[in-house]
């Protein structure tokens, strides 16, 4: 698959989250924005140890990488929410028995009907503020005891070049945000651990890690049995 031009970039950079990703839905598993392969690996080999699992759902799911960690994970058919219909278009190609729901991850349509939800790579499309909601919701799609992961690469160091990337990229696009609408919401350093630890325990769960060597580590967030 040609991944998108430079132009297509850019027109999917001046929309709304929403449109820009219906844009680039054909093309986005050849960008690098997809999630990789040794990252789903690494997730399924640390998720090991705190399942067996039934019924998952991928929040976010884009074309479908999480969907293909659940088929795997779990021992039904999965779910995959997200609201682009375009990608949930691309999602529906590669993964035909997936159940796929148009929404807002803001305001997740669901009731404790999972025992493990996952996400990838979508924690920069919400604010600060917003994340509260998203966290509420999942607790709320989730069967007592049930497990929200989170995977999370290891934070790259001042001294690293990838660290000025990404501080540069999202400076980027708050001024992009700032002269520009509609906004794209899409930011790197948003979300640091200790402000995600604090939001998920707000919304109910209790919290742990897994080691993912080589690559970071597993944000376990449970909701309580009972």
């Amino acid at each position: 698959m040609r991944g998108p031009t430079f132009r297509e970039l850019a027109v999917q950079a001046l929309s709304s989250v929403e449109r820009g990703y219906d844009l680039l839905a054909p093309k986005f598993d050849a960008t690098p924005f997809r999630t990789p392969d040794w990252m789903l690996a690494a997730t399924i080999t640390a998720l090991r140890e705190h399942g067996p699992f039934e019924r998952g759902l991928d929040v976010c799911t884009g074309t479908g990488a999480g969907l293909a960690l659940l088929e795997e994970a779990t021992t039904e058919a999965p779910t995959g929410m997200d609201f682009s219909a375009g990608m949930l278009e691309q999602a529906r190609a590669a993964h035909p028995d997936a159940d796929l729901v148009r929404a807002d991850a803001r305001a997740l349509p669901f009731g404790a009907a999972y025992d493990l939800v996952v996400s990838f790579g979508a924690l920069g499309h919400f604010l600060p503020e917003e994340r509260r909601p998203l966290f509420e919701g999942v607790y709320r799609a989730l069967r007592p005891g049930g497990v929200f992961a989170l995977p999370m690469s290891r934070a790259p160091k001042p001294t690293q070049p990838t660290y000025w990337l990404l501080s540069g990229f999202d400076l980027a696009m708050r001024v992009r945000n700032a002269v520009w609408r509609p906004t794209f919401v899409m930011y790197y350093r948003t979300h640091p651990r200790q402000a995600l630890f604090a939001d998920l325990a707000a919304a109910g769960f209790t919290v742990e890690t897994t080691p993912m060597p080589g690559v970071g580590e597993l944000i376990i967030a449970r909701r309580p049995p009972g």
